[in-house]
């Protein structure tokens, strides 16, 4: 049954509709997650790369007024008073006052600090707005501990006494540095400054990623510097990221699998001037949500049209199979050679009101036809082959004399005056030679002498480099060849040894013995790999006119010699590789020897 045109119209139909579609929903969702995720990927780094510049400049701002505190003549000396035991109490609320006013002045100036504070051991602290209080409690704080004992000079987003006494809520991310000493542990007084957490976190809002992805301030430790508390949710990501803290890369995106098995990407970036960290995390969903809606409508819109192609296919086909039912009945009996029942089986010729009824009419004439075909055939075949074999002969030339002047605009650039002229004259010749194109065949002395201009030329470009030798053997004069078969073998002989060897080594082998012609070439390149050599071989055999005129290998001028020579001498032509891998490579051509009869050589093809 599936035999039946009909059912394998359908069938196509189907086939056809399915790996389209599939296809197409595949690319298309492929290259659009590629470029979805290049695009996030490049946006949230850029964005990252702007964040971190915000946080330099906001840091920046924050040493500079600590600089400005630290080395104030009114910090010095309300340091030396608080810390002298001489002094009265009124000296030292006055200095209290001064350096209160001080830190508010200057906290004014800066307009991403929210407030300065110096705290003193004894249990005393002054902060800007005029405030001068007497409470030990900030001595037990962790940030103040830590501060002493483990040098920490950042502190995450926190609520500060300072700043709850001018009735700010808020949490504030705080630089510590010490007053009068550069060792925390020895200090008596340590400043504090405090910036809205808000001032981090509102800009670090605005970099997406996806629907509900987020980016973390994580400070030297790898904790969250602002108010994130879900950053701890994250356990299965967090060996991670404490991973890349301690690698050398700045920045990157990562993708891994989390605890419930789903695709998560990472994107971090490291702050150098802080030792901070920017991280972000979200999940492929969310990502790529909208795509994943697109391809869920591609399927369904796919469905509906594929029920409706098995409907069109259904009768298109019924129209279709009946007349070419009849068609292929005709086309057996003209397999038997029975051309009187051939066109009894055809359609009457009133009934031609179609595409099918015309190709049967059209098979009718055909039929007529047919016996005159096969008879031109033969002659047909003889032209097309050599029409391809001109074309493949065609193929050389611009092949070699684009590289012969490329040599040649070198040496002129190196001013080699006297290789240039031996190149130019070397060229003539060649050139001169290859536009005798009336002939398939040449004398093989004529092929030898071409190729002595050749081997001039390959010396000037290669120099030292390049030891180039031929061997003759056998009587070869009379003999004739196919033309320019030898020098594109060379040419790829001194191009891979060259490459491969400080010192390229080829030889030519020449000989004539037993009715046959020995054309040898030899290099000491890398060689052909097992696969490489088969590859080479059936090619030679297989390959079509098109894919070599076409082809961007590398052994273009391998393959165009040896389909020339196929071309021409058929089944006695053959080929031998000799090669392995780094131990160089021999390739053999093996013609008829064939003698020149008068002017244009004869091919005894018997």
């Amino acid at each position: 049954m599936f035999y039946s045109l009909k059912s394998r119209l359908i069938a196509i139909f189907v086939l056809l509709f399915v790996l389209s579609f599939v296809t197409l929903s595949f690319l298309l969702f492929n290259q659009s997650r590629s470029i979805i995720r290049s695009y996030i990927e490049s946006s949230a780094l850029e964005k990252m790369d702007e964040y971190g510049s915000y946080i330099d400049m906001v840091q920046t701002q924050i040493y500079d007024l600590a600089s400005i505190v630290f080395n104030s003549d009114i910090t010095n000396s309300w340091n030396a008073i608080a810390s002298d035991s001489s002094a009265t109490d009124g000296e030292r609320n006055l200095e209290h006052f001064h350096m209160s006013q001080f830190l508010t002045q200057t906290t004014n100036s800066y307009s991403s600090v929210s407030s300065v504070a110096i705290y003193r051991q004894e249990g005393l602290w002054v902060s800007s707005g005029n405030f001068v209080v007497t409470n030990p409690s900030f001595l037990k704080e962790d940030w103040y501990n830590n501060f002493k004992k483990k040098e920490e000079y950042w502190i995450s987003a926190h609520t500060d006494a300072a700043e709850l006494r001018n009735n700010n809520k808020h949490p504030v991310v705080s630089m510590l540095m010490p007053i009068g000493s550069y060792e925390p542990s020895l200090t008596k007084s340590v400043m504090k400054i405090n910036v809205s957490a808000d001032y981090f976190l509102e800009p670090l809002g605005r970099i997406h990623l996806g629907e509900s992805g987020t980016i973390y301030l994580l400070d030297q430790n790898g904790k969250p510097m602002l108010s994130q508390a879900d950053y701890e949710t994250r356990s299965d990501m967090l060996a991670q990221v404490q991973e890349i803290r301690q690698g050398w890369r700045k920045q990157g995106v990562l993708y891994m699998d989390n605890a419930q098995g789903e695709k998560e990407i990472l994107v971090y970036k490291k702050l150098a001037q802080t030792n901070w960290m920017l991280v972000g995390f979200v999940s492929e969903d969310d990502l790529y949500a909208q795509l994943f809606r697109l391809r869920s409508s591609i399927w369904i819109v796919a469905s509906i049209l594929l029920l409706l192609s098995l409907v069109l296919a259904s009768w298109l086909s019924h129209g279709i199979t009946k007349p070419l039912s009849r068609l292929v009945l005709a086309m057996r009996h003209i397999q038997r050679g029975d051309f009187a029942n051939a066109e009894s089986r055809l359609l009457p010729q009133r009934s031609v009101r179609n595409e099918v009824g015309f190709a049967t009419e059209t098979f009718r004439s055909m039929v007529h036809q047919l016996r005159e075909h096969i008879k031109t055939e033969f002659e047909l075949k003889l032209l097309r082959q050599q029409a391809e074999y001109k074309a493949l002969l065609m193929q050389i030339n611009p092949h070699f004399l684009f590289n012969t002047l490329e040599l040649m605009s070198s040496l002129a650039m190196q001013k080699r005056t006297e290789d240039t002229v031996q190149v130019i004259e070397s060229l003539g010749k060649m050139m001169r030679f290859s536009l005798k194109m009336d002939d398939d065949l040449i004398r093989l002395e004529e092929e030898l002498l071409y190729v002595d201009y050749y081997i001039s030329i390959l010396k000037i470009r290669f120099g030292d480099r390049l030891s180039i030798s031929m061997e003759k053997e056998g009587n070869l004069e009379r003999l004739s060849v196919v033309k320019f078969i030898f020098q594109p073998l060379i040419e790829n002989a001194v191009k891979y040894s060259a490459a491969y060897r400080q010192e390229a080594k080829v030889h030519i082998l020449v000989r004539h013995t037993e009715g046959k012609v020995h054309l040898v070439v030899s290099d000491n390149g890398p060689g052909f790999t097992p696969e490489k050599k088969r590859q080479v071989l059936e090619g030679s055999t297989t390959a079509q006119l098109d894919q070599i005129l076409t082809s961007r290998s590398s052994q273009i001028g391998l393959g165009n010699v040896l389909s020339r020579c196929r071309l021409y001498y058929e089944s006695l032509f053959e080929v031998r590789i000799d090669s392995a891998p780094g131990e160089g490579t021999s390739i053999e051509l093996i013609l008829p020897a064939q003698e020149v009869n008068g002017h244009v050589p004869s091919v005894d093809r018997r």
